[in-house]
């Protein structure tokens, strides 16, 4: 099988490293598949889950809170803003958070206000999506 090097880092530390037979993650214009020799290019992610398929054919999960990925024939670089592994998710904080974001724009403050909660509450809500995906996954193994 042929693999593709992949690394997930955050500002704070590396998340992940190794060799992956397919890399998935929601970059700004939709979902992006790479695998082992894709084009180059380099894209904004979304906040959202990233998926790697390791060379053993078994699935990593992460979220990423928005960031750069950039592809390479044999190497995909992930640079997240905020970074975990999808079993670390605190369900019941990424839910007090969607809360907090959402009484914020209830609110309307001022417009710089209401950007920060949007995008507090889109990357909340992205986290709650990452957690239910992995969910589903795991429930069907």
């Amino acid at each position: 099988m042929k693999t593709i090097q992949c690394d997930i880092v955050s500002a704070q530390n590396e998340i992940w490293s190794g060799q992956a037979a397919q890399v998935f993650a929601t970059g700004v214009s939709g979902e992006l598949g790479v695998y082992p020799r894709h084009t180059p290019l380099i894209t904004q992610l979304r906040p959202g889950p990233v998926r790697v398929v390791d060379e053993s054919g078994a699935e990593q999960f992460f979220f990423c809170g928005g960031g750069i990925i950039e592809v390479q024939p044999h190497i995909v670089t992930v640079l997240a803003d905020t970074a975990m592994r999808g079993e670390d998710i605190d369900a019941a904080a990424a839910a007090k958070a969607k809360e907090e974001a959402e009484r914020a724009l209830a609110d309307r403050t001022e417009a710089m206000e209401v950007a920060e909660a949007q995008a507090k509450l889109a990357e909340a809500i992205a986290q709650l999506q990452a957690l239910e995906q992995l969910r589903k996954n795991v429930k069907r193994k």
